[in-house]
């Protein structure tokens, strides 16, 4: 069946009232970098429905692109014919002669927003109806939850037929919600927090700490591939490269073991709040888990986030380790993940961590250090670099804007 046109539907951008028009641009502009590789698509969004004419670019390649697009609640490919009954009443013989196979149910929905066409709603779906039994004689129609549900609109323009429904990824658009720098390591759970930041609008940039020569080159490339997974559901992330080995250096040499974590942790986060100042954000992202690691108890969270009021979001928090391993391999991040390439959390990991950090005994540490100056030389040397999808499948691979 060669489509024309993909019709996508809203997902919670229809409870927005007056910004549904800001919601409606983000998703187009998302739309347009997911499928930039598509050059011959053109897209129109408009209150109701977006409209994305295929102008021969191949379908079977561009859905399961669109099917990343948070903001979608679901989405047809569809085909476009003369606003005619003549044609269609052959598009749609047409269309059952090639996907019913003898045992379902059917129905027609019809939709006008030509009020000029010259049969109602009702009035189409009963000629199309009758169009397709002179077909299939034997074939069953029901109202409700049909085996298939052949889908008309007339518009302005021509009419469209549809069959498939495609569920879509749901949650809003990124970048309605704000921007967050997401603490991105090497492991299983900041790239789900990621992955769930993005889903409620939030615009990521992916901020790894890398502390060369003990963190290798393929742990940096870790980070950079588990960051090109996440970028088809937006089309492109900034990846932040901080150079964390001084400070790393100084804590070993200036504290002692137990409170290695907890020293660090604070740095990153201090750095991590400065990058979120510098790039105009609003928050920050992190995948801590509750519980999981000595750094992520409540004593050491509270300790650590002693350094920052920013507002701090951690969408795995209460999520226990099986559900964010289903969760990382749904977005395909746990095989990346589970590279055996160290990070920053890990080389100077001491044997027993403090799991209850006494924030006097902290502050009292930290006057030990040059926090400012060890700041300062740190995001100096930050490396920036945007990261695309192409860049993640390894491959080759804007139109008019409402």
């Amino acid at each position: 069946m060669q489509y024309t046109e993909i019709m996508v539907r809203y997902g919670e951008l229809s409870t927005k009232g007056k910004n549904r028009r800001t919601f409606i641009m983000q998703l187009a502009q998302n739309v347009r970098r997911a499928l930039a590789e598509f050059s011959n698509l053109k897209i129109h969004a408009d209150r109701d429905r977006m409209h994305i004419l295929l102008n021969g670019e191949d379908s079977r390649l561009v859905l399961p692109k669109l099917e990343k697009v948070f903001g979608i609640q679901n989405f047809s490919p569809s085909i476009r014919v003369d606003k005619n009954l003549d044609a269609l009443k052959q598009m749609a013989q047409q269309i059952m002669q090639e996907i019913y196979t003898g045992n379902e149910t059917f129905k027609i929905t019809a939709k006008r927003s030509d009020h000029d066409f010259e049969l109602d709603s009702q009035g189409l779906q009963q000629f199309l109806g009758d169009a397709v039994m002179d077909v299939f004689p034997e074939i069953k129609a029901q109202m409700r939850r049909p085996d298939i549900n052949l889908r008309v609109e007339i518009r302005r323009d021509d009419a469209y037929l549809s069959y498939e429904t495609i569920k879509g990824a749901g949650g809003l658009p990124v970048g309605t919600s704000g921007r967050g720098m997401l603490m991105l390591s090497g492991g299983i759970d900041s790239p789900v927090a990621g992955y769930l930041a993005m889903k409620r609008g939030v615009e990521i940039e992916a901020v790894h700490f890398a502390s060369p020569p003990y963190t290798s080159e393929q742990a940096l490339q870790k980070a950079k591939d588990l960051t090109e997974k996440l970028t088809p559901y937006v089309g492109g992330i900034q990846f932040i490269e901080v150079p964390f080995t001084e400070i790393q250096e100084e804590i070993k040499k200036r504290s002692p073991q137990g409170y290695w974590m907890t020293l660090t942790r604070r740095m990153m986060l201090r750095i991590t709040d400065a990058i979120r100042e510098m790039r105009h954000g609003l928050v920050i992202v992190n995948g801590e888990s509750l519980g999981q690691v000595a750094s992520q108890t409540l004593h050491s969270m509270v300790a650590i986030n002693e350094v920052t009021t920013t507002p701090i979001i951690r969408p795995v928090v209460t999520m226990d380790k099986n559900e964010i391993i289903e969760l990382a391999e749904k977005i395909d991040t746990f095989k990346l993940a589970i590279q055996p390439f160290e990070d920053c959390c890990t080389i100077f990991a001491p044997p027993q961590p403090k799991t209850r950090p006494k924030l006097e005994k902290v502050l009292e540490l930290e006057e030990r250090f040059d926090i400012e100056g060890l700041m300062a030389r740190c995001l100096a040397g930050l490396k920036i670099e945007e990261i695309f999808p192409e860049q993640a499948e390894k491959s080759g691979e804007f139109a008019d804007f409402l």
